[in-house]
């Protein structure tokens, strides 16, 4: 796209970004469906380069999906209560530097579904709060991989802070801020292969195109840092599916399920088949470092709703009120 070409459409996105009223998420799950087309299938060198396009319909309207979730999360030798957020919203991200593009004037720019994704629970006495940023460009055509994960975890022990960048030679970086000596700072280089933390927005563009059978996959920087593993990818098996269990209720669920031989983990994703593929939750299975036991971390999907959330910043009553049913406190 001509760079003046570009600029009016990003002029356009914006005016939309900024005038758009707030409004519940109760979509019209088959009209959305019906809205978006698969793009041809020609060869890319990623494994996610045929994603579906035609995602103006839902994610260029201006808002951001907020999703709440009831957490049950594996730590230390229990599970522990608590409650995550999915935040899906599009936006402009500069390629070259690798931030949101807020000024305008750099042409290396294209559309991005973002992720953040929060989880917050307690341990005994004390509290922790996990965060991870992933920005995925939707022109995969042009865009094959996703450009930057960031992530960050606090508890009542300290902090740590990871970033993951595509570099120019097809490898991602990963710089580890830790405040463990075992860890420390670090600087790691691996081959681009497949992002466990890019898969929510993978599924959310089009989860037919999720690869199957063995692959090459970067585990998740949240479990790395629970479990204090290395950065790097590992051997895993994954498979698509009909969602057969018993955790998640609905019609027209599938699961993404991934195996990591090496961590005797099981991760599993279910969501929706039905446009625009909500997350229903997920489970992730692995053995304690404590006593070797397997146990899981699970989310439930509770509430889903579209919000231009960025331009909610006051103490009025209805925005208390809407934290409040959004079971965010």
């Amino acid at each position: 796209m001509k760079f003046a070409a570009h600029l009016l459409l990003l002029s356009t996105m914006a005016f939309a970004f900024f005038t758009c009223s707030t409004e519940n998420s109760d979509t019209n799950a088959t009209a959305v469906e019906a809205s978006m087309s698969v793009s041809d299938t020609s060869a890319d060198p990623g494994p996610f380069a045929n994603t579906t396009q035609g995602l103006d319909k839902y994610w260029y309207q201006g808002k951001g999906e907020l999703n709440t979730y009831r957490l049950e999360q594996n730590r230390y030798q229990g599970i522990h209560p608590g409650q995550a957020l999915l935040i899906f919203v599009s936006e402009d991200f500069l390629t070259d530097k690798q931030v949101k593009n807020d000024r305008y004037q750099n042409p290396n720019s294209t559309k991005v579904l973002k992720t953040n994704a929060i989880t917050r629970f307690t341990t005994g006495i004390y509290d922790y709060s996990i965060m991870s940023s992933v920005f995925t460009p939707a022109n995969t055509k042009e865009f094959p991989r996703t450009l930057k994960v960031a992530h960050s975890s606090q508890d009542w022990c300290g902090q740590t802070f990871a970033q993951i960048n595509l570099q120019a030679d097809d490898s991602y970086q990963e710089q580890l801020r830790s405040y463990f000596e075992s860890e420390a700072d670090q600087t790691n280089v691996a081959r681009a292969d497949a992002l466990e933390d890019e898969l929510l927005n993978r599924i959310r563009m089009s989860y037919r195109d999720l690869p199957t059978g063995e692959l090459q996959l970067i585990p998740s920087m949240t479990f790395l840092r629970l479990r204090h593993k290395s950065y790097g990818p590992l051997t895993a098996t994954a498979s698509l599916e009909d969602y057969a269990g018993n955790d998640f209720a609905g019609e027209d669920l599938m699961v993404y399920k991934i195996e990591y031989p090496s961590l005797q983990r099981t991760v599993e994703y279910v969501f929706s088949s039905v446009a625009p593929y909500y997350i229903e939750g997920w489970v992730d299975s692995y053995p304690s470092a404590f006593d070797g036991v397997v146990r899981s971390t699970k989310a439930y999907r509770q509430e889903t709703r579209l919000e231009a959330y960025w331009q909610q910043n006051s103490n009025s009553a209805a925005l208390t009120q809407k934290r409040s049913e959004l079971g965010w406190e």
